[in-house]
C-alpha cells in the first residue's frame, strides 16, 4: 500500500515594516503620476465645456482656479481625485494583490488561503488604513499585520522567489 503524501505548505513570510513603506513610496509615486493624468483629462473636459459654451469660468483667473475654488466644481473635482485613487488600488489588489509599487518589493496581499481579496476588504483596508499610519501597528504583530490588514481581514506576504 502506498502512503498519501501530505502537501507541505510552505510557511509563510509576511512583510516588513520597512518593506511595507517602500511599496507605499513607490505607489505614491505612481498614483501622483495618475493623478497628474486624471487632472489633465478634468482640465481638458472644462475646456471642452467652455469652447462649447456650456461653461462660464468668468471671475475664475483660470481653469484650474475654477476647479480648485468653485464650490460645487471643487467639490465635484475632488471627490473625482479620490475615486481614482480608490479605483487605482482596489483594481490592483483586487485582480493581481499587488500595485506596482507592491511588485517591485515583493509583497503581495491576499487572503489568509492565497486568494485576492474582494472588493469590499479593498474599501475597508483603505478606510482604516489612516493614509499609512496603521502599517506601523505591523512593528508590534507577530504576524506583522497593519491595522488595515486586521481590519480587512487580509495579510501581506513577501512573495516566494522563483527559481
Amino acid at each position: 500500500m502506498k502512503k498519501k503524501q501530505q502537501k507541505v505548505q510552505p510557511s509563510k513570510e509576511y512583510a516588513t515594516l520597512l518593506r511595507r513603506l517602500g511599496a507605499w513610496l513607490y505607489d505614491v509615486l505612481i498614483v501622483a503620476a495618475v493623478l497628474m493624468l486624471a487632472g489633465g483629462i478634468a482640465m481638458a473636459l472644462v475646456a471642452g465645456l467652455l469652447q462649447l459654451g456650456m461653461l462660464d469660468i468668468s471671475g475664475y483667473e483660470d481653469v484650474s482656479a475654477y476647479l480648485g475654488k468653485h464650490p460645487i466644481a471643487g467639490m465635484l473635482y475632488s471627490g473625482y481625485l479620490a475615486a481614482v485613487i480608490i479605483a487605482f488600488y482596489a483594481f490592483f489588489w483586487c485582480k493581481a494583490g499587488q500595485t506596482l509599487g507592491m511588485r517591485a518589493w515583493k509583497l503581495r496581499l491576499q487572503n489568509s488561503d492565497g486568494s485576492n481579496i474582494r472588493l469590499t476588504q479593498a474599501f475597508i483596508r483603505m478606510a482604516t488604513s489612516a493614509f499609512g499610519l496603521g502599517n506601523f501597528i505591523a512593528l508590534f504583530s507577530k504576524e506583522k499585520q497593519s491595522f488595515q490588514d486586521i481590519m480587512a481581514e487580509c495579510e501581506m506576504i513577501i512573495t516566494p522567489k522563483v527559481h
